[in-house]
């Protein structure tokens, strides 16, 4: 195995362990959420908010960091555009080539660490997420751009073309809500 193998493998590994444990994490959250739409609030909780937050909820409500529909459709993008990041990332390890350029692999994994790291913040309604997506974007389209000269006519790579254009145009969106 070579040491371009070995750090894949490494940091693919990593990268998955930390996908997982961040869907855990958010599917952990969604039916807390749930469940506390689901009873009503006791008179003390209703007058005390959790002491680990730190924003209230109107001020978000006030900033506009909503769960809106185009929210939940970008961090799917997100998500979706990691995890096919990081499936190319070995593929393309595998292939050889051009198609194994160190700059290539590197915008990829970049593309997937940064995709779920922008997830996260807009799960979290991170008072930062736009910032984020931003960058995101920007990295998105660097990685489409790179993968549609390794392509050929390799349908995965073609793939990663595809999504990365298309979480780069939801996280452009979603940097220019706040500005809007």
């Amino acid at each position: 195995m070579t040491d371009i193998d070995r750090r894949t493998f490494v940091t693919t590994g990593a990268a998955l362990l930390t996908t997982g444990a961040s869907l855990m994490l958010l599917q952990e959250a969604t039916a807390a959420t749930r469940e506390a739409a689901n009873h009503p609030l006791r008179e003390a909780d209703a007058l005390s908010p959790p002491s680990h937050l730190h924003a209230s909820v109107e001020t978000l409500a006030m900033e506009g960091h909503t769960m809106g529909e185009d929210m939940k459709h970008c961090i799917q993008l997100c998500q979706d555009c990691h995890a096919l990041c990081t499936q190319v990332i070995g593929h393309c390890v595998k292939l050889g080539g051009r198609h194994a350029a160190s700059d290539h692999i590197r915008l990829l994994m970049d593309c997937a660490q940064l995709c779920a790291s922008t997830a996260d913040f807009m799960a979290r309604e991170s008072t930062l997420h736009e910032r984020l997506c931003g960058l995101c974007a920007e990295l998105c389209h660097l990685c489409a751009e790179s993968c549609q000269q390794a392509a050929g006519d390799d349908q995965l790579i073609k793939q990663c073309v595809e999504l990365c254009r298309r979480c780069a145009g939801s996280c452009e969106g979603m940097s220019s809500k706040r500005a809007a």
